[in-house]
């Protein structure tokens, strides 16, 4: 657990049995206590890979039935357009969203000024600092 996300452990295990330094504690404890924390901790969701918790995965899906259900009802449903998104879809996301980053980063300011020229013209602009 602590190669996954060192700071969501710490951070779970201070909000759950107020340990704040965890070299004062035996390993041994350390991991019984790990093993004890509950299924919306920080770093079990994180070992999950997931972001929403199962009673938030169930609500979101009622919601959603419950659009469709009502949608079905509208005349939109019964000429089958504007089908209400999905607040499930929405809440969980999709790893295309969480690889695409519009954040850049530069070394220098002269790399900023170049990427800034370059987006001006119409060229690419480079994140890594080489302008």
């Amino acid at each position: 657990m602590i190669a996954a996300d060192k700071d969501a452990l710490l951070c779970d295990l201070a909000e759950t049995y107020q340990i704040y330094d965890l070299r004062a504690v035996p390993v041994s404890t350390l991991a019984r206590l790990a093993c004890g924390l509950r299924e919306d901790s920080r770093i079990r969701m994180h070992l999950a890979g997931t972001r929403l918790t199962v009673a938030e995965t169930l609500l979101a899906g009622v919601v959603d039935r419950l659009g469709q259900l009502i949608w079905m009802q509208s005349v939109d449903g019964q000429k089958g357009r504007n089908r209400p998104t999905s607040i499930l879809d929405l809440l969980q996301g999709t790893p295309s969203e969480e690889k695409q980053s519009t954040i850049l980063a530069f070394d220098t300011p002269e790399a900023f000024e170049a990427a800034l020229k370059a987006a001006r013209t119409g060229g690419e602009p480079h994140g890594d600092g080489t302008g």
